[in-house]
Protein backbone atom coordinates (compact mmCIF):
# COMPACT_ATOMS: atom_id res chain seq x y z
CA UNK A 1 0.00 0.00 0.00
CA UNK A 2 2.84 2.37 0.89
CA UNK A 3 4.49 1.71 -2.47
CA UNK A 4 1.23 2.44 -4.27
CA UNK A 5 0.78 5.73 -2.37
CA UNK A 6 4.37 6.69 -3.32
CA UNK A 7 3.67 6.01 -7.01
CA UNK A 8 0.49 8.06 -6.88
CA UNK A 9 2.37 10.91 -5.24
CA UNK A 10 5.05 10.85 -7.96
CA UNK A 11 2.39 10.81 -10.67
CA UNK A 12 0.58 13.73 -9.05
CA UNK A 13 3.84 15.70 -8.81
CA UNK A 14 4.66 14.99 -12.45
CA UNK A 15 1.20 16.15 -13.47
CA UNK A 16 1.54 19.31 -11.44
CA UNK A 17 4.89 20.04 -13.07
CA UNK A 18 3.45 19.44 -16.55
CA UNK A 19 0.67 22.00 -16.11
CA UNK A 20 2.97 25.07 -16.12
CA UNK A 21 4.89 23.65 -19.10
CA UNK A 22 1.67 23.12 -21.06
CA UNK A 23 0.42 26.53 -20.04
CA UNK A 24 3.67 28.09 -21.20
CA UNK A 25 3.33 26.31 -24.54
CA UNK A 26 -0.22 27.57 -25.01
CA UNK A 27 0.94 31.06 -24.07
CA UNK A 28 3.25 31.28 -27.07
CA UNK A 29 2.25 34.28 -29.21
CA UNK A 30 0.36 34.13 -32.48
CA UNK A 31 2.47 35.74 -35.18
CA UNK A 32 1.89 36.70 -38.80
CA UNK A 33 5.14 37.47 -40.59
CA UNK A 34 6.02 38.22 -44.21
CA UNK A 35 8.80 36.60 -46.20
CA UNK A 36 10.10 38.19 -49.42
CA UNK A 37 11.86 36.00 -51.97
CA UNK A 38 14.09 36.92 -54.92
CA UNK A 39 12.46 34.66 -57.51
CA UNK A 40 9.09 33.91 -59.15
CA UNK A 41 7.04 30.82 -58.20
CA UNK A 42 7.97 29.13 -61.50
CA UNK A 43 11.49 28.41 -60.21
CA UNK A 44 12.10 25.42 -57.95
CA UNK A 45 14.16 27.56 -55.59
CA UNK A 46 10.96 29.42 -54.66
CA UNK A 47 9.66 26.17 -53.17
CA UNK A 48 12.33 26.36 -50.48
CA UNK A 49 10.62 29.42 -49.04
CA UNK A 50 7.22 27.73 -49.22
CA UNK A 51 8.47 24.59 -47.50
CA UNK A 52 10.11 26.66 -44.78
CA UNK A 53 6.92 28.67 -44.10
CA UNK A 54 4.73 25.56 -44.07
CA UNK A 55 7.06 23.79 -41.64
CA UNK A 56 7.08 26.73 -39.21
CA UNK A 57 3.29 26.86 -39.22
CA UNK A 58 2.98 23.08 -38.81
CA UNK A 59 5.46 22.89 -35.92
CA UNK A 60 3.76 25.73 -34.07
CA UNK A 61 0.29 24.27 -34.58
CA UNK A 62 -0.69 27.25 -36.70
CA UNK A 63 0.40 29.92 -34.25
CA UNK A 64 3.33 31.22 -36.32
CA UNK A 65 2.19 31.95 -39.86
CA UNK A 66 4.50 33.21 -42.61
CA UNK A 67 3.19 34.59 -45.89
CA UNK A 68 5.56 34.11 -48.82
CA UNK A 69 5.87 36.81 -51.49
CA UNK A 70 7.46 36.21 -54.89
CA UNK A 71 10.33 38.30 -56.17
CA UNK A 72 9.18 41.84 -56.96
CA UNK A 73 5.79 41.33 -55.35
CA UNK A 74 6.58 43.00 -52.04
CA UNK A 75 10.11 44.32 -52.53
CA UNK A 76 12.42 44.24 -55.59
CA UNK A 77 13.88 40.81 -56.34
CA UNK A 78 17.34 41.91 -55.28
CA UNK A 79 16.07 44.11 -52.46
CA UNK A 80 15.55 41.26 -50.00
CA UNK A 81 18.78 41.90 -48.10
CA UNK A 82 17.99 45.56 -47.40
CA UNK A 83 14.32 44.85 -46.65
CA UNK A 84 15.20 42.29 -43.97
CA UNK A 85 18.10 44.32 -42.62
CA UNK A 86 16.01 47.45 -42.03
CA UNK A 87 12.92 45.55 -40.86
CA UNK A 88 10.69 46.36 -43.84
CA UNK A 89 9.91 42.63 -43.80
CA UNK A 90 10.62 40.14 -41.06
CA UNK A 91 12.09 37.46 -43.33
CA UNK A 92 13.59 36.80 -46.73
CA UNK A 93 14.67 33.85 -48.86
CA UNK A 94 17.46 34.57 -51.30
CA UNK A 95 20.97 33.82 -52.54
CA UNK A 96 23.54 35.87 -50.64
CA UNK A 97 25.88 36.16 -53.62
CA UNK A 98 23.37 38.57 -55.15
CA UNK A 99 24.75 41.08 -52.65
CA UNK A 100 28.48 40.62 -53.20
CA UNK A 101 28.54 44.21 -54.45
CA UNK A 102 27.88 45.26 -50.85
CA UNK A 103 30.56 42.96 -49.47
CA UNK A 104 32.28 40.23 -51.48
CA UNK A 105 32.26 38.02 -48.39
CA UNK A 106 28.47 37.62 -48.66
CA UNK A 107 29.05 35.39 -51.69
CA UNK A 108 30.68 32.83 -49.40
CA UNK A 109 27.26 32.15 -47.86
CA UNK A 110 26.06 30.93 -51.27
CA UNK A 111 28.97 29.71 -53.38
CA UNK A 112 32.05 30.95 -55.19
CA UNK A 113 33.72 29.49 -58.29
CA UNK A 114 35.38 26.17 -57.48
CA UNK A 115 33.84 26.33 -54.01
CA UNK A 116 32.30 23.60 -51.92
CA UNK A 117 29.52 21.32 -53.04
CA UNK A 118 26.27 20.84 -51.12
CA UNK A 119 27.51 18.20 -48.71
CA UNK A 120 30.80 19.94 -48.05
CA UNK A 121 29.04 23.21 -47.27
CA UNK A 122 26.66 21.48 -44.84
CA UNK A 123 29.59 19.80 -43.08
CA UNK A 124 31.42 23.12 -42.81
CA UNK A 125 28.30 24.90 -41.55
CA UNK A 126 27.33 22.27 -38.97
CA UNK A 127 30.68 20.83 -37.86
CA UNK A 128 33.25 23.38 -38.96
CA UNK A 129 33.33 27.14 -38.36
CA UNK A 130 30.83 27.98 -41.10
CA UNK A 131 27.79 28.82 -39.00
CA UNK A 132 29.71 31.04 -36.59
CA UNK A 133 31.66 32.87 -39.28
CA UNK A 134 28.69 33.49 -41.58
CA UNK A 135 26.27 34.49 -38.84
CA UNK A 136 28.84 36.85 -37.27
CA UNK A 137 29.27 38.53 -40.67
CA UNK A 138 25.53 38.97 -41.25
CA UNK A 139 24.91 40.13 -37.68
CA UNK A 140 26.67 43.37 -38.66
CA UNK A 141 23.78 43.94 -41.07
CA UNK A 142 21.08 42.97 -38.52
CA UNK A 143 20.38 39.65 -40.27
CA UNK A 144 20.34 36.05 -39.01
CA UNK A 145 20.81 33.61 -41.93
CA UNK A 146 20.14 29.85 -42.02
CA UNK A 147 20.71 27.47 -44.96
CA UNK A 148 17.30 26.77 -46.50
CA UNK A 149 17.82 25.19 -49.89
CA UNK A 150 20.42 24.23 -52.47
CA UNK A 151 20.32 23.48 -56.18
CA UNK A 152 23.40 21.27 -56.13
CA UNK A 153 26.11 21.78 -58.73
CA UNK A 154 24.63 23.71 -61.62
CA UNK A 155 25.12 23.42 -65.35
CA UNK A 156 27.63 25.49 -67.28
CA UNK A 157 24.97 27.05 -69.44
CA UNK A 158 23.60 27.31 -72.96
CA UNK A 159 25.81 28.31 -75.90
CA UNK A 160 25.05 29.00 -79.53
CA UNK A 161 28.40 27.53 -80.61
CA UNK A 162 30.85 24.92 -79.36
CA UNK A 163 33.56 25.87 -76.89
CA UNK A 164 36.61 23.84 -77.88
CA UNK A 165 39.25 25.94 -76.14
CA UNK A 166 39.78 29.12 -74.13
CA UNK A 167 40.17 30.99 -77.43
CA UNK A 168 36.50 30.35 -78.24
CA UNK A 169 35.49 32.44 -75.21
CA UNK A 170 37.06 35.65 -76.49
CA UNK A 171 34.38 38.30 -76.98
CA UNK A 172 31.54 35.92 -76.09
CA UNK A 173 28.57 37.82 -74.61
CA UNK A 174 27.28 35.68 -71.77
CA UNK A 175 24.52 36.14 -69.24
CA UNK A 176 26.36 35.45 -66.00
CA UNK A 177 26.51 37.48 -62.82
CA UNK A 178 28.22 37.74 -59.49
CA UNK A 179 31.61 36.27 -58.78
CA UNK A 180 31.40 33.94 -61.78
CA UNK A 181 31.05 36.91 -64.11
CA UNK A 182 33.98 38.67 -62.46
CA UNK A 183 36.22 35.66 -63.04
CA UNK A 184 35.09 34.52 -66.49
CA UNK A 185 35.68 38.08 -67.70
CA UNK A 186 39.40 37.38 -67.30
CA UNK A 187 39.05 34.68 -69.97
CA UNK A 188 37.72 37.15 -72.54
CA UNK A 189 33.99 36.73 -71.91
CA UNK A 190 31.83 39.86 -71.76
CA UNK A 191 29.45 39.31 -68.81
CA UNK A 192 25.87 40.48 -69.30
CA UNK A 193 23.35 41.23 -66.57
CA UNK A 194 20.07 39.78 -67.86
CA UNK A 195 17.05 38.95 -65.64
CA UNK A 196 15.80 35.38 -65.86
CA UNK A 197 12.66 36.33 -67.75
CA UNK A 198 14.73 38.05 -70.46
CA UNK A 199 17.22 35.24 -71.12
CA UNK A 200 15.11 33.44 -73.74
CA UNK A 201 14.44 36.49 -75.96
CA UNK A 202 18.04 37.64 -75.56
CA UNK A 203 19.35 34.29 -76.82
CA UNK A 204 16.73 34.18 -79.57
CA UNK A 205 17.62 37.65 -80.88
CA UNK A 206 21.37 37.09 -80.56
CA UNK A 207 21.75 39.90 -78.01
CA UNK A 208 23.76 37.37 -76.01
CA UNK A 209 25.72 34.31 -77.19
CA UNK A 210 25.37 32.22 -74.05
CA UNK A 211 23.57 32.12 -70.72
CA UNK A 212 23.79 30.23 -67.47
CA UNK A 213 20.73 29.65 -65.32
CA UNK A 214 20.35 26.68 -62.97
CA UNK A 215 20.01 23.14 -64.29
CA UNK A 216 17.93 20.88 -66.56
CA UNK A 217 14.65 21.04 -64.60
CA UNK A 218 14.45 24.85 -64.39
CA UNK A 219 16.18 25.49 -67.73
CA UNK A 220 13.78 23.31 -69.68
CA UNK A 221 10.77 25.10 -68.19
CA UNK A 222 12.10 28.35 -69.66
CA UNK A 223 12.68 26.73 -73.06
CA UNK A 224 16.36 27.54 -73.48
CA UNK A 225 16.83 24.38 -75.58
CA UNK A 226 14.70 26.04 -78.27
CA UNK A 227 17.12 28.94 -78.76
CA UNK A 228 20.56 27.41 -78.04
CA UNK A 229 21.95 24.05 -79.12
CA UNK A 230 24.88 23.38 -76.80
CA UNK A 231 24.47 22.65 -73.10
CA UNK A 232 27.70 22.72 -71.11
CA UNK A 233 28.82 21.17 -67.85
CA UNK A 234 29.95 21.75 -65.17
CA UNK A 235 28.93 25.15 -63.81
CA UNK A 236 32.29 25.62 -62.08
CA UNK A 237 31.05 28.91 -60.64
CA UNK A 238 28.10 27.14 -58.90
CA UNK A 239 29.40 23.98 -57.19
CA UNK A 240 26.63 23.97 -54.59
CA UNK A 241 24.79 27.27 -54.20
CA UNK A 242 23.27 27.56 -50.76
CA UNK A 243 20.03 29.54 -50.49
CA UNK A 244 19.36 31.25 -47.20
CA UNK A 245 16.44 32.25 -45.06
CA UNK A 246 17.14 35.70 -43.64
CA UNK A 247 15.52 36.83 -40.39
CA UNK A 248 15.71 40.38 -39.11
CA UNK A 249 18.05 39.97 -36.12
CA UNK A 250 16.14 42.24 -33.74
CA UNK A 251 12.93 40.34 -34.46
CA UNK A 252 14.63 36.96 -34.24
CA UNK A 253 16.23 37.78 -30.89
CA UNK A 254 12.81 38.82 -29.57
CA UNK A 255 11.20 35.47 -30.47
CA UNK A 256 10.54 32.90 -27.73
CA UNK A 257 13.35 30.34 -27.70
CA UNK A 258 10.86 27.70 -28.86
CA UNK A 259 10.15 29.69 -32.00
CA UNK A 260 13.85 30.33 -32.62
CA UNK A 261 14.48 26.59 -32.54
CA UNK A 262 11.53 25.93 -34.82
CA UNK A 263 12.73 28.50 -37.36
CA UNK A 264 16.13 26.81 -37.56
CA UNK A 265 14.56 23.34 -37.77
CA UNK A 266 12.19 24.45 -40.55
CA UNK A 267 15.11 25.92 -42.51
CA UNK A 268 16.95 22.61 -42.20
CA UNK A 269 13.89 20.76 -43.51
CA UNK A 270 13.62 23.12 -46.48
CA UNK A 271 17.34 22.71 -47.13
CA UNK A 272 17.16 18.93 -47.40
CA UNK A 273 13.87 18.96 -49.31
CA UNK A 274 15.05 21.27 -52.08
CA UNK A 275 18.22 19.31 -52.75
CA UNK A 276 16.21 16.07 -52.88
CA UNK A 277 13.74 17.66 -55.27
CA UNK A 278 16.43 18.80 -57.70
CA UNK A 279 18.18 15.42 -57.54
CA UNK A 280 14.92 13.69 -58.42
CA UNK A 281 13.86 16.05 -61.22
CA UNK A 282 17.10 16.98 -63.01
CA UNK A 283 17.86 13.51 -64.47
CA UNK A 284 14.36 13.28 -65.96
CA UNK A 285 14.64 16.75 -67.49
CA UNK A 286 18.14 16.11 -68.87
CA UNK A 287 16.98 12.98 -70.70
CA UNK A 288 14.11 14.95 -72.23
CA UNK A 289 16.44 17.72 -73.35
CA UNK A 290 18.82 15.31 -75.02
CA UNK A 291 15.96 13.46 -76.70
CA UNK A 292 14.86 16.73 -78.32
CA UNK A 293 18.28 17.48 -79.80
CA UNK A 294 20.21 19.30 -77.10
CA UNK A 295 23.94 18.68 -77.51
CA UNK A 296 25.48 17.97 -74.11
CA UNK A 297 29.12 19.00 -73.84
CA UNK A 298 31.78 19.21 -71.14
CA UNK A 299 34.06 22.23 -70.86
CA UNK A 300 37.53 21.34 -72.14
CA UNK A 301 40.27 20.86 -69.55
CA UNK A 302 42.10 24.01 -70.63
CA UNK A 303 38.98 26.10 -70.02
CA UNK A 304 38.58 24.72 -66.50
CA UNK A 305 42.27 25.19 -65.71
CA UNK A 306 42.25 28.77 -67.02
CA UNK A 307 39.11 29.54 -65.03
CA UNK A 308 40.62 28.04 -61.89
CA UNK A 309 43.76 30.13 -62.28
CA UNK A 310 41.67 33.27 -62.80
CA UNK A 311 39.65 32.41 -59.70
CA UNK A 312 42.75 32.04 -57.55
CA UNK A 313 44.03 35.37 -58.83
CA UNK A 314 40.71 37.00 -57.92
CA UNK A 315 40.66 35.47 -54.44
CA UNK A 316 44.21 36.65 -53.79
CA UNK A 317 43.09 40.18 -54.65
CA UNK A 318 40.02 39.94 -52.41
CA UNK A 319 42.01 38.53 -49.51
CA UNK A 320 44.19 41.60 -49.67
CA UNK A 321 41.36 44.11 -49.90
CA UNK A 322 38.59 42.58 -47.76
CA UNK A 323 39.33 41.29 -44.21
CA UNK A 324 35.86 39.69 -43.97
CA UNK A 325 36.49 37.72 -47.16
CA UNK A 326 39.95 36.63 -46.04
CA UNK A 327 38.73 35.40 -42.64
CA UNK A 328 35.91 33.26 -44.03
CA UNK A 329 37.51 32.17 -47.30
CA UNK A 330 40.71 30.92 -45.65
CA UNK A 331 38.72 28.81 -43.19
CA UNK A 332 36.45 27.49 -45.96
CA UNK A 333 39.33 26.48 -48.24
CA UNK A 334 41.17 24.69 -45.45
CA UNK A 335 38.02 22.67 -44.70
CA UNK A 336 37.37 21.99 -48.39
CA UNK A 337 40.83 20.51 -49.00
CA UNK A 338 40.23 17.76 -46.45
CA UNK A 339 36.76 17.18 -47.89
CA UNK A 340 38.16 16.75 -51.40
CA UNK A 341 40.79 14.28 -50.17
CA UNK A 342 38.14 12.18 -48.44
CA UNK A 343 35.79 12.26 -51.42
CA UNK A 344 38.61 11.02 -53.65
CA UNK A 345 39.35 8.11 -51.33
CA UNK A 346 35.83 6.72 -51.04
CA UNK A 347 32.69 8.18 -52.53
CA UNK A 348 34.32 9.75 -55.59
CA UNK A 349 35.69 6.40 -56.72
CA UNK A 350 32.44 4.62 -55.98
CA UNK A 351 30.45 7.24 -57.91
CA UNK A 352 32.85 7.11 -60.87
CA UNK A 353 32.50 3.34 -61.11
CA UNK A 354 28.72 3.38 -60.86
CA UNK A 355 28.51 6.10 -63.50
CA UNK A 356 30.73 4.08 -65.84
CA UNK A 357 28.45 1.03 -65.75
CA UNK A 358 25.20 3.02 -65.90
CA UNK A 359 25.73 4.37 -69.39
Amino acid sequence: MTQRRDLLAVAALAGAMAVPAMAASHALPELNWRLATSVPPTIEFYEGAVTFAEEVERMTDGKFKIRVFAGGELVPAFGVFDAVSDGTVEMGHTASYYYFGKNEAYALDTTVPFGMNYRQFQAWWNYGNGKTLIQDLFAKANIVPFPAGNTGVQMGGWFNKEVKSVADLEGLKMRIGGMGGKIIQKLGVVPQSVPGADIYPSLEKGTIDAAEWIGPHDDMKLGFNQVASYYYTPGWWEAGPNLSVYINKEKFDALPVEYQAIVEAAATRANVDMMSSYDAKNPVALKKLISTGTKLRAFPRDVLEAAYAAAQETYAELRESNPDFKLIYDDMVKFQKDQNLWAGVAEGRQDAFMQSISR
